[in-house]
């Protein structure tokens, strides 16, 4: 009886145990979901509803699939503008570059916001770079200031990638493609490049590289002080990005608010995405990265 007991006493303790963690688990999955789905970021939230300087971030690669996508920025701007106590907006750009169709999408925003709210200046603060895609989007921009160290420029265009023949031939790879179209395997990694096709993909670099040259020319008009490797690719320190012409002088994110647009308190607009909104992208994203679009680069520090 005594042992009976005993193991009946055993028995009841073991499920209260087993219960206490189930518990736990719940709560700690339930914690876990509410950090993934909530936006705890409340640095929208205005204190005391007076003017401000608005404040948009674009930091990172620009592609659709990253915080700093065209549709992420252009939602932030929008809001910027429309704020009826905003005096400016300050767009910070610490950008190696990305896609030229999101930097070209979030360029024509700033552009279309500018006109629609012709009170509200619009000037863009670089951090430690402000290259390719990056300064695509910053001649949108009414003025661009720089820290003196801060890398400026790279206006070119590239589209990279790798050639494996020489490797299969000494393993032993056959590449067997089949296609229905000459040019549907344009420039496939596993087959000997083919001069026909090189060639039109420098005619593509080249239209896109000058779409570059001459956004740059309209955004900078008479303050670009041209040179002969302005549009090679090359960048310039931030000291010598404002010789240039390339931007119009030193600042940082305060000075900027504090004595260009007058209005000291900063309200950050920018879109911040939870773990669960990057993860559902890359998801999405992960089927077209052979696209077309994926394999151009307005920059020489691509992260692909």
């Amino acid at each position: 009886m005594e042992r009976i007991a005993f193991a009946s006493l055993n028995e009841q303790r073991a499920r209260r145990r087993w219960g206490v963690f189930f518990k736990l688990s719940a709560l700690i999955y339930f914690v876990v979901v509410l950090i993934m789905v909530v936006d705890w970021d409340d640095s929208d939230q205005l204190a005391d509803g007076g003017r401000h300087t608005a404040l948009v971030r674009l930091h990172g690669t620009i592609e659709s699939s990253g915080e700093a996508s065209a549709q992420n920025i252009g939602e932030a701007l929008q809001a910027a503008f429309e704020d009826k106590k905003t005096a400016g907006v300050i767009l910070q750009v610490n950008s190696p570059g990305g896609s030229p169709v999101q930097a070209g999408i979030v360029h024509d925003e700033i552009r279309r916001l500018r006109t629609k709210h012709p009170q509200i200046p619009l000037y863009v603060v670089v951090e430690d770079l402000c290259a390719s895609g990056g300064y695509y989007i910053a001649v949108a921009a009414d003025k661009i200031f720089v820290d003196k160290a801060s890398i400026v420029g790279s206006i070119g265009v590239l589209m990279d990638g790798f050639g494996f023949t020489g490797t299969m031939e000494k393993l032993g790879v056959e590449r067997r493609l089949l296609t229905a179209g000459e040019n549907k395997g344009f420039l496939d990694p596993f087959s000997p490049q083919d001069v026909k096709q090189r060639a039109h993909a420098q005619v593509l670099l080249r239209e896109i590289h000058q779409q570059f040259i001459d956004v740059v020319r309209r955004g900078r008009s008479d303050r670009l002080k041209e040179i002969p490797d302005m549009f090679s690719g090359l960048m310039w320190t931030g000291a010598q990005s404002v010789q240039l012409g390339l931007a119009d002088g030193l600042g940082t994110v305060g000075s900027v608010a504090r004595d260009v647009i007058k209005a000291d308190r900063v309200v950050d607009y920018t879109i911040k995405e939870n773990i669960a909104e990057r993860f559902a992208k890359r998801l999405r994203a992960g089927g077209g990265q052979g696209t077309a679009s994926s394999l151009f680069d307005f920059g020489k520090f691509s992260i692909r």
